[in-house]
Formats: structure tokens, sequence, C-alpha cells
């Protein structure tokens, strides 16, 4: 008779997470169309700081790989089709187009790595934004006719500091959520 309330048990977790999953995600696109609200622009580059990336780092080590893209997935369509959730409050499939775009694509890779199950988990955003400093700079490339090292110091090089304490602030986020999810979660019957 236990088993066949631990198949039973198995069988509610297994339905019940798709769902949380699906909230973490859209709550996870809801966190970098904040961050990326929270803008400067800097007059050197079309690039603005900002803090975007922290969604996508903190969505692929909360969710893992497959749902952290997912929110990255959606946070993207959401701001093509015209919502503005994309840095300075703009939207529309131009700002995809503009020299941002690769940028914005990068964060569902960079969300993709973050989730990878790999132990020493500080790696993870470091590869996730190494994947998104790549296609960035080689959209940015494209786009604007730059070369690769002029593309770098306008795109890239200014920015690691902050994209380093980025780094910093979503494993610390991944560390105090997991413990607070793990410290709320129903004690198994």
């Amino acid at each position: 008779m236990s088993d066949i309330k631990h198949v039973g048990r198995q069988r509610a977790d297994r339905h019940g997470e798709p769902m949380v999953n699906i909230i973490l995600s859209g709550l996870f696109t809801a966190v970098t169309g904040v961050c990326a609200w929270i803008n400067i622009p800097l007059f050197f580059t079309p690039i603005p700081l900002n803090l975007a990336l922290i969604g996508p780092m903190t969505a692929g080590l909360m969710l893992g790989s497959r749902h952290g893209a997912l929110s990255q997935i959606i946070y993207i369509l959401l701001g093509t089709v015209g919502l503005p959730i994309f840095a300075g409050f703009t939207g529309g499939i131009g700002v995809l187009a503009g020299p941002t775009g690769g940028f914005i694509v990068g964060y569902v890779f960079c969300a993709f790595i973050c989730g990878l199950p790999y132990k020493k988990k500080f790696l993870l955003p470091l590869l996730g934004l190494l994947a998104c400093h790549i296609l960035g700079l080689l959209w940015f490339v494209f786009s604007t006719g730059n070369s690769f090292v002029s593309a770098l110091v306008i795109c890239v090089i200014p920015f690691l500091p902050g994209d380093i304490l980025k780094i910093i602030l979503s494993l610390f986020m991944h560390r105090k959520l997991a413990l607070t999810i793990q410290i709320t979660k129903p004690p198994a019957r």
C-alpha cells in the first residue's frame, strides 16, 4: 500500500512541477524586463549600461537550462511584438535588428548555460556572459560595420566591471532564493 501512495505522490509532483516552472519562467521574464528598464545611456556607445543580464543569469541558475532559456525567449517575444520591456522602455523588432539585438538574443544562451548541471556554479555565469558578449559583439559588427576591435572597445571592455558585479549579484540571489525555496517547501508525506 505504501508503494501505491509513493507512486501517486510522484505523479502529483510531476504534474504540479511544470506549472511551477512555467510560473517561475514568467517571473524571470518580468525580472529581466525590470532590470532592462534600469539603464544609463552612455555617450560613446549605443549599448546602454543596464542590469538586464541579472535576469538570464539568475533564471538559468534557478530554473535550469530549459526553463531559464524559455524565460528569455518569452522576454524576447514580448519585446519583439512591441511591449516596452527592452532597455529604455523600448520594444519592437527594430530593437532586435539594431546594434543591441545580438546581446538581447544572447540572453537565451546565457540562461541556458547558467542552468547547466555543473557543481561549480560560479563558472556558469562567466560562460553565459561570454556567450552573450560573443553574440552581441558579432551582431554589433554586422549591424554597424565597425571593426571587431572597435566593437570590442565600444561594446564589451567598458562593461566588464559591471558584468562581474552582475555575476556576483546573480550568484548571491541564487543562493538566497534556493535557500528560501528549500525552507518553504512542504515536507514530503
